[in-house]
């Protein structure tokens, strides 16, 4: 168990306004208090119909039982968004802090989430002709050198290694920021003639930028991605390749995630280091602000003619390839705690769950415990037939009450509950994650595998297109269409995005980030139709841009 008196800890690590304060007000804020079994066993017995004053007991009596345990505490999104965050991350065993001051150690349940990108994303990228390998994390310092746009954007993020075996390098070594420039010094001694082309690849790998400001899962030292590579033959192939892989986030983000993600081009000021164009996904979170969730860069030939990187056409002549790079890494992990989260904890949809259903037992007299577990592995298994992700949580050193609220905060999208009169009937009762409350508990539900198999299924397939709708309009309400400066101050002062026609200078808009706090996010791919006016300059704009802080 994380003891909620160690989130102070977490906090000060990842957080410098946390640090500041004084270890009196730590306590103060972490006091302690009932666990959350409690308040779950508040819920009205009127709610439930006749036949279940057992189930209803038992969660009466884990108030007294459970309230010792005070290691799940919560604090209120709406109070403190960041401290919220972070008790998530703790108590629902996501990660938690390394010795390193900035990075985390991935905790098998957070990783299990990320295994679930990798599952998804690994079958895409072989779909589209990708194949997977890997690249040293050590780069030669020379070799970031050689692309002046590169070294210049990533200098102030590289650790650098300057003793191996006890003695100074010749050569100091970059611990792996990204492998565009290992990759092209590679593709160079593998990429000959235009036989060779396209040569698509992907690693997953770690990478290291020394951030001075870190968050769990968003921005840390050290981070886990997948990162593609492909070198091209013609700059159409480049651009087609880029916008492609931009377009295999979106639907990830949409049918896996349930983060409805704007997709469009990064600004000139935003663009890559090194690279012509940049595409991204922008997630808004729960606190309204944005999260860059993915990004293709269209290199263009750039760190080919760094590298010289070159090939022999068809007519023999000798021309330098046109790159792609992009990357998802596992600050999608935090955005989807972001996206879904509330007080109650993690809400994971069910396509990202590493469990989709948890199978509570109840029994309150010995002679019931036998049939009753009898019964939960029966439909354990049955469910498990049916290619479902189950957890059957049969210990007995915990009480159905603390069960309950336990697995709601790590996210599982739906409960079953069985006890004695439920086997008796040969029924389930199911709760819906989503659906805080009576509204979404279901009694009476069969346990004929059947019968059962195809209302979890659908269950799983509500709550997946529920949280993506309500993420929808969560998104869309809070975007606001401007014309002028002001209104995009006003805007963004209220913490709402602002999308607004856009042709001003790179001047103006590192402006309205000083004055504003805001970024432009991207130029989404979807824009209304005919000329507009920038709400900067007044001149024609052909574009609208969408302006928000972020992550």
């Amino acid at each position: 168990m994380v003891s909620s008196l160690r989130l102070p800890t977490l906090t000060s690590l990842f957080s410098p306004s946390f640090a500041r304060r004084s270890t009196v007000s730590l306590r103060r804020r972490f006091h302690l208090r009932p666990p959350l079994a409690a308040g779950f066993s508040a819920q009205s017995a009127a709610s439930s119909p006749a036949g279940t004053d057992d189930r209803v007991q038992n969660k009466k009596s884990s108030r007294v039982q459970d309230r010792g345990d005070t290691d799940r505490v919560i604090t209120p999104r709406s109070q403190d968004f960041n401290a919220w965050y972070l008790d998530i991350i703790a108590n629902a065993e996501l990660a938690d802090y390394g010795p390193v001051r900035g990075t985390m150690v991935i905790r098998p349940y957070g990783y299990a989430i990320w295994e679930a990108i990798q599952d998804y994303l690994n079958v895409k990228f072989k779909e589209t002709g990708h194949s997977n390998m890997y690249f040293p994390q050590f780069i030669p310092y020379s070799f970031i050198e050689k692309e002046a746009s590169h070294v210049e954007g990533f200098s102030p993020e590289l650790a650098l290694v300057t003793v191996g075996g006890g003695k100074e390098l010749e050569e100091k070594l970059v611990v792996r920021p990204t492998s565009e420039t290992i990759v092209n010094h590679m593709f160079t001694q593998w990429i000959h003639s235009y036989r060779d082309l396209p040569l698509m690849i992907n690693q997953w790998a770690n990478v290291t930028r020394w951030e001075m400001r870190t968050k769990p899962f968003v921005r840390t030292l050290e981070f886990l991605w997948q990162e593609g590579h492909t070198a091209h033959a013609t700059p159409e192939e480049a651009e087609n390749e880029a916008l492609q892989m931009i377009d295999v986030y979106t639907k990830f983000a949409y049918e896996q995630a349930a983060i409805p993600v704007i997709a469009g081009r990064k600004s000139k000021v935003e663009t890559f280091a090194g690279a012509d164009k940049t595409y991204t996904i922008e997630a808004m979170m729960g606190d309204r602000k944005a999260l860059q969730a993915g990004t293709s860069h269209n290199l263009g030939q750039n760190f080919s003619r760094a590298f010289g990187t070159q090939f022999t056409d068809e007519n023999g002549q000798r021309q330098h390839v046109w790159q792609t790079s992009w990357a998802i890494s596992t600050r999608f992990v935090g955005g989807i705690i972001m996206t879904h989260g509330d007080d109650a904890g993690l809400m994971l949809p069910p396509r990202m769950a590493p469990i989709q259903v948890v199978i509570v037992p109840i029994w309150k007299k010995v002679d019931e415990k036998t049939g009753v577990l009898d019964a939960a592995k029966s439909v354990a298994e049955a469910l498990k037939a049916a290619g479902l992700k189950v957890k059957l949580d049969d210990t007995d050193q915990r009480t159905p009450g603390w069960k309950f609220n336990f697995w709601e905060m790590k996210g599982v999208p739906l409960r079953i509950e069985i006890g004695p009169r439920d086997v008796s009937s040969g029924s389930v009762v199911i709760s819906r994650r989503d659906v805080p409350g009576k509204q979404g508990k279901v009694f009476g539900i069969s346990m004929e595998p059947s019968i059962l198999e195809a209302y979890v299924k659908d269950r799983l397939d509500e709550i997946q297109s529920s949280l993506l709708q309500k993420a929808i309009s969560f998104r869309d309400s809070n975007i606001v269409d401007v014309s002028s400066y002001e209104e995009l101050k006003e805007a963004i002062s209220l913490g709402k995005w602002a999308r607004g026609p856009w042709s001003a200078s790179d001047a103006d808009e590192l402006r309205v980030k000083e004055e504003t706090g805001a970024t432009i996010r991207c130029f989404p791919f979807e824009q209304p139709q005919g000329t507009r006016t920038c709400l900067m300059t007044g001149n024609p704009a052909e574009e609208v841009a969408i302006f928000a802080k972020s992550y």
